[in-house]
């Protein structure tokens, strides 16, 4: 059959298991980037995973559920030649217990290497040029890996190619990051950047019209300023928004119209709102 599994693999029931200690330090930042690794929690990522062509290194499997999931796997596989051989891991409840972060888990974690679409730019010159592909996001200090990975969602969801972020936002490997985003980063390109003003400042040397969303006395009503398909919207941090070095290199600043007297929106729900504009073009 198409997929190519010689056998099942053996049971790891212990918790103190080397793979499972050292599988479980990915959730850790540092760990992660030692090894160049990241996890993804239940079967549809890692489905997404199979379909990306991700360099999958482990699929770890909870023993209880390791039928339904493989069932799972070979029905969405159908007739491609795909060979799991090599990286199944057969855990007990226990160890895959130490190792889940999900409430109720699927059964199923997947570990994958960094992805080469999410690259990291350590330095960009003064007269550097920025032309990422298709409709672009950019992000500054947003640090909430739910709303990061939200933020993604939405982006590949209305369209967009391109997301730039500094590096100081969560980290996209996060797995509440991956989790949130359920999918997107296989379909995104990711540029971590370590300074704004000098992404946007290169963003308008490729031609690019940078809108940052932020309220003054000159922003324009969302819904009333004429958009293209090459401008980028900024959005900032959850609590403080975007710095005011940013705002004053950007091009306009742009405001989602509100009821008078509600609380602001959620910075993803905002950014949201931002690329649904851009959809429509």
């Amino acid at each position: 059959m198409p997929l190519r599994i010689k056998n099942a693999p053996d049971i790891i029931s212990a918790r103190t298991n080397p793979l499972v200690v050292k599988l479980g330090k990915l959730n850790e930042k540092k760990h992660r980037e030692e090894e160049g690794s990241f996890r993804l929690d239940g079967i549809k990522l890692l489905l997404e995973a199979i379909d990306f062509g991700a360099e999958i290194e482990y699929i770890l499997v909870r023993d209880d559920a390791y039928e339904r999931i493989m069932d799972s796997i070979e029905k969405h596989i159908g007739e491609r030649d795909i060979c799991l051989s090599g990286v199944l891991v057969r855990l007990g409840v226990s160890a895959f217990e130490k190792l889940s972060s999900e409430k109720s888990p699927e059964g199923v974690i997947t570990i994958a290497k960094y992805i080469d679409k999410i690259r990291k730019i350590c330095k960009i010159e003064k007269d550097s040029v920025l032309s990422p592909d298709g409709k672009t996001l950019m992000l500054e200090s947003v640090r909430d890996p739910g709303n990061l990975g939200t933020m993604l969602r939405s982006a590949a969801a209305f369209g967009f190619s391109s997301v730039i972020m500094t590096a100081d936002c969560a980290d996209i490997y996060n797995p509440k990051t991956v989790r949130a985003a359920m999918g997107a980063i296989f379909k995104l390109n990711v540029d971590i950047v370590e300074n704004s003003v000098s992404a946007v400042l290169a963003l308008k040397n490729g031609g690019r019209r940078v809108l940052a969303a932020a309220l003054d006395e000159s922003a324009f009503r969302l819904g009333e300023i004429e958009l293209n398909k090459n401008d980028v919207f900024l959005i900032g941090n959850e609590g403080h928004g975007l710095s005011s070095e940013a705002v004053a290199a950007s091009d306009k600043t742009v405001f989602i119209p509100m009821t008078e007297g509600t609380e602001s929106l959620n910075a993803a729900i905002a950014a949201s709102v931002c690329m649904w504009e851009m959809s429509k073009i």
